[in-house]
């Protein structure tokens, strides 16, 4: 079976995609959700989060709540809010967010590629995340919110998404954070299959976001192949939605650490102790990374610059030498002991979107006595880890800008 091949988009009534569009679904908690929804009736958030329509507090797991998103959904299509394409189509999506812009297709993936990890994976998936994506995509037997893959940059592909770009858009908004999000329908024949052939005759694809989705979409593909006595392996439900962008557009911002305690260290002892490791310089203002193995820490009110000394660094290792490895193994495991950032509640993780004001301000308000800023991951760095079969650590990635849920969903059948 082909790597991506063309869908029939199930996507909003054209001029209606500013109603539907919507943040993804894991960006906000469940009053955020409420709030964001308050005056939008059509928001996809009805479906991506249906809790929002039922009793506070329910449990967002609970049955009723998938069962409110499948209503939801078929509201939204029995109203012409949401239609069906008519034929298979890829999609151009771009999104711009400041100065930056990036571009890329939608698709639907091969769950097969995925099992045999032609399409690569660098991160652990959580049971009951996983679990909860399944029944979401049962109860609407309907993929809504894309998985964000990432292809090595390619001359023909780059350049027939950047052809189409130079036509009018279907769709183009802009989000309340700023965002402009952009989409092309892409259903010339011979672009389709250059575009499948293109594709399939790339070693690999790599997925940046969107793990627990596409742990799902392999999980229900078994079960549906198991229940089919004629599967053949080109059904809707042997592909996953995906947004496939190149490696080298792509905006990584860092993932940054607080810790709530100095295990039991005077601020001059942790101090003293984190020269064995690391340089160490006062800074007066806040320290934003300018390199790998560079580090700022807030303490104590107080930035500083810290640089690992370079006989520390493992460069022959894709995993130990990202930086969030070094400062792990240098820093917060021997001096602040904690050893399983996974599930030690005395550290928290800080998207770069948010600043180093963002930052800082977890210390100051005594939440927190102590925060690490970190140069981004590269995008290089996640393919070599995912390419050696390896897992990345922990919140290693931010990827920004977001792409939007609603604009266009995988249908399982027909």
């Amino acid at each position: 079976m082909p790597l991506i091949i063309p869908f029939r988009g199930l996507r909003p009534a054209p001029g209606r995609a500013a109603e539907v569009a919507a943040p993804p679904y894991d960006v906000m908690n469940a009053a955020e959700a409420r709030a964001m929804v308050e005056g939008r009736p059509w928001s996809f958030l009805h479906i991506s989060r249906p809790e929002v329509d039922l009793a506070e507090g329910i449990d967002p797991y609970a049955p009723e709540v998938y069962a409110k998103a499948a209503q939801n959904l078929q509201h939204q299509i029995d109203q012409g809010m949401l239609v069906r394409d008519a034929r298979s189509a890829y999609y151009v999506y771009r999104l711009t967010m400041g100065e930056h812009q990036q571009t890329g297709l939608v698709a639907a993936a091969s769950v097969a590629a995925y099992d045999a990890n032609r399409i690569k994976k660098h991160e652990f998936t959580r049971p009951a995340k996983e679990d909860d994506r399944v029944r979401q995509i049962d109860a609407l037997n309907a993929q809504t919110g894309p998985v964000f893959l990432v292809y090595p940059s390619q001359a023909e592909v780059d350049g027939i998404l950047l052809a189409t770009t130079q036509t009018p858009a279907e769709v183009d908004i802009t989000a309340a954070d700023g965002v402009r999000h952009e989409l092309w329908v892409l259903d010339d024949e011979a672009l389709l299959d250059r575009l499948t052939t293109a594709f399939d005759n790339m070693d690999a694809l790599y997925v940046a976001d969107g793990h627990h989705r596409s742990a799902a979409a392999s999980r229900i593909a078994a079960s549906r192949a198991a229940a089919n006595p004629v599967h053949s392996g080109a059904e809707p439900y042997s592909y996953f939605l995906s947004v496939i962008f190149p490696h080298n557009q792509m905006q990584i911002l860092d993932y940054n650490r607080v810790v709530r305690d100095l295990n039991g260290h005077s601020e001059a002892e942790l101090l003293e102790k984190i020269q064995a490791a690391f340089s160490l310089s006062p800074s007066d203002s806040p320290v934003k990374p300018s390199r790998p193995a560079e580090f700022g820490m807030y303490l104590g009110r107080s930035w500083y610059r810290l640089n690992l000394k370079p006989e520390l660094i493992p460069v022959d290792d894709p995993v130990a030498r990202l930086d969030v490895s070094l400062l792990a193994a240098n820093l917060i495991q021997p001096l602040l002991g904690i050893s399983d950032p996974r599930r030690d509640e005395r550290i928290d993780f800080v998207g770069g979107i948010r600043g180093l004001a963002g930052l800082q301000a977890r210390v100051d308000s005594g939440e927190m006595q102590l925060a690490f800023s970190l140069f981004p991951t590269g995008m290089e760095d996640l393919m070599a880890v995912a390419d050696a079969g390896e897992v990345m650590p922990p919140k290693s990635t931010w990827f920004e800008p977001k792409l939007a849920d609603g604009l266009v969903s995988h249908v399982l059948d027909g």
